[in-house]
């Protein structure tokens, strides 16, 4: 917009000043011409009272000789012969014959152009005897254009002062209208990654001050709202302390053997994922965005979350099948998060399909990202899109609708997504994308990131799938 404002700017001051200076300019010719004419004819009339009193060759010469225009050799006289005596002609000419017959036909002043450039005044002079004499003076190129050359350098640089000062004024309203609103996107930005005490100063033109009202009531707004959120997850976990503590005492109370041990273990890791999410709601950062620039090994997490789930899955005669976690894979997730996001897929596979049914869990190294791929015999999933949506329980007794959404925000948060499909066991399959690049983790979030995902979904459109 400033610059805009400023080819605006240049472009009206251009157009003016060339709408004034080129007719200023010609005038000016006009009146150096008219000066220099106006001065011959004054020398040409100062013939006159001579020519009235004698046309003695001697005499007339020595007139000439005496006048200005005479003395510079720029004066003629042209007398035409009259009662038998011959024409007359002192000084040289510079018009020719033919131009001083013409004038002295016509009885007024005319110009001519002269043989060695200039013009010359042909002025007629009218003598005693009923003739016409011809008085020529020349005059030179650089009378007719005396000044012209000055003024039009003069009349440029003030065109061109006034083109400068307009572009140096416009510039300045420019940046005055530019700044506040390169200081409101600025704190658009911050607040879009998660800066909230982005604030904007509240100045410049009235409605770009409305603006910066406008944004920062909003951005107090979001605040707010972000501050009841944590607050009211903090005491909604909070309220889970007490059932937690019943299940607590009566977990200690089963005594000795496996079955025991896998309850109270669940029951702790249960306090522990309650424990953590009060303090994550009562925390301004999330705790684990600092642990997810480390991000973990998937494979020690999966085959720690296996080891949790294989009991329940040895008691219900499921068959396991996991591959892909004997190396070590790295992936930008704290290891919460991930461990969170398997619980939740292995949760619905146990929630969702018969006793019995088998599942495999396989992790996959593609370069640029690593795939984690769940995948039962079950009856699947109905409707993919539908089950992806925040709150979508699919209909479905015991399920909130949040599980495929935490593993959705996992996996966005690297700039990678999730797909659901038909597994090759015949039921459902849970692809889930993490993404290693860069750019990846930073468009992971709002339209960058959007078209991060669509770009490498058709990626993997064109890739084999690897559990074929």
């Amino acid at each position: 917009m400033r610059w805009a404002l400023v080819k605006v700017c240049l472009a009206v001051t251009t157009m003016v000043v060339v709408a004034f200076a080129v007719p200023l300019g010609l005038v000016v010719q006009e009146m150096a011409s008219d000066r220099a004419f106006s001065n011959a004819e004054r020398q040409a009339a100062t013939m006159g009272p001579t020519l009235s009193i004698t046309t003695d060759p001697v005499q007339l010469r020595k007139a000439v000789e005496s006048t200005e225009m005479g003395a510079a050799r720029r004066m003629a006289v042209h007398v035409p012969a009259m009662a038998g005596a011959a024409p007359v002609d002192i000084g040289d000419g510079w018009a020719g014959a033919h131009a001083v017959a013409e004038t002295r036909s016509m009885g007024r002043a005319t110009t001519a152009k002269a043989a060695g450039g200039g013009s010359a005044l042909l002025q007629p002079i009218a003598l005693g005897s009923g003739d016409i004499a011809v008085i020529e003076i020349y005059v030179p190129e650089s009378e007719v254009s005396n000044g012209v050359a000055t003024a039009w350098l003069v009349l440029a640089g003030v065109g061109l002062a006034l083109v400068v000062g307009s572009v140096a004024v416009a510039d300045r309203l420019g940046a005055r209208l530019v700044r506040p609103a390169e200081r409101l996107a600025d704190a658009a930005h911050q607040l879009g990654e998660g800066r909230l005490g982005a604030r904007v100063p509240e100045d410049g033109p009235k409605e770009l001050r409305s603006a910066a009202v406008a944004f920062n009531s909003m951005a107090d707004q979001v605040v707010e709202l972000l501050a009841n959120e944590r607050e009211l997850a903090a005491d909604l976990s909070h309220r889970l302390r007490t059932p937690l503590t019943v299940l607590r005492l009566n977990a200690a109370s089963l005594g000795d053997g496996p079955a025991a041990e896998h309850t109270r273990a669940a029951v702790e890791q249960l306090e522990r994922e309650v424990d953590t999410i009060i303090r994550t709601a009562r925390e301004q950062r999330p705790a684990a965005a600092a642990a997810a620039t480390a991000g973990c090994d998937a494979s020690e997490v999966i085959r720690d979350r296996m080891a949790f789930w294989s009991a329940l899955a040895e008691d219900e005669g499921r068959e396991v099948r996991l591959a892909g976690v004997d190396r070590t894979v790295r992936v930008p997730v704290a290891r919460p998060e991930l461990a969170a996001a398997l619980d939740a897929l292995l949760g619905n596979v146990f929630r969702h399909t018969p006793e019995g049914t088998p599942f495999a869990v396989d992790v996959h190294d593609a370069g640029d990202a690593v795939i984690v791929l769940v995948s039962d015999a079950g009856p699947g999933i109905a409707d993919p899109d539908a089950a992806l949506r925040r709150g979508n329980d699919g209909a479905r007794d015991g399920s909130t609708g949040l599980g495929l959404d935490i593993v959705r925000r996992v996996a966005e948060s690297t700039g990678g997504d999730v797909r659901l499909g038909r597994s090759v066991l015949g039921g459902s399959e849970v692809r889930v994308w993490l993404a290693l690049d860069d750019r990846g983790r930073r468009g992971g979030r709002g339209p960058g990131g959007r078209r991060a995902r669509r770009t490498r979904s058709r990626r993997r459109g064109e890739r084999t799938d690897p559990t074929g």
